[in-house]
């Protein structure tokens, strides 16, 4: 299993309240959600009604594939032009051996 998440700074200009701000992300989050079927939020710069930090989350198969979709999900956020993209973190992380070790056979009910 590949998870790839991240942070992404904005920078939303025309931006005049934080009323303003949620109806700009609120456009962002819930398009981003269903072009890309995506964990996103808003997690920080909550009460700064010019930028805001979102984060987000999703799994795959593949790393290769998870890389593409991170960087198609920073252009998009950018193409909508809504809000200035000012710098984002991700990361990649394989998450192969998890499911090596699990013990699969024993279930919360058997012990008894």
């Amino acid at each position: 299993m590949v998870i790839g998440y991240g942070i992404i700074r904005l920078r939303i200009p025309e931006s005049g309240s934080l009323k303003e701000k949620r109806s700009v992300l609120s456009k962002i989050l819930k398009r981003a959600q269903n072009e890309f079927n995506i964990s996103i939020a808003q997690v920080g710069d909550l009460d700064d009604h010019h930028f805001a930090e979102i984060g987000f989350a999703l799994t795959g198969n593949e790393s290769r594939y998870i890389n593409g979709k991170v960087d198609h999900l920073l252009r998009f956020i950018g193409d909508l032009n809504v809000a200035e993209v000012l710098n984002s973190k991700t990361e990649i992380m394989v998450v192969s051996d998890f499911l090596e070790t699990a013990d699969w056979t024993a279930g919360k009910y058997d012990e008894f």
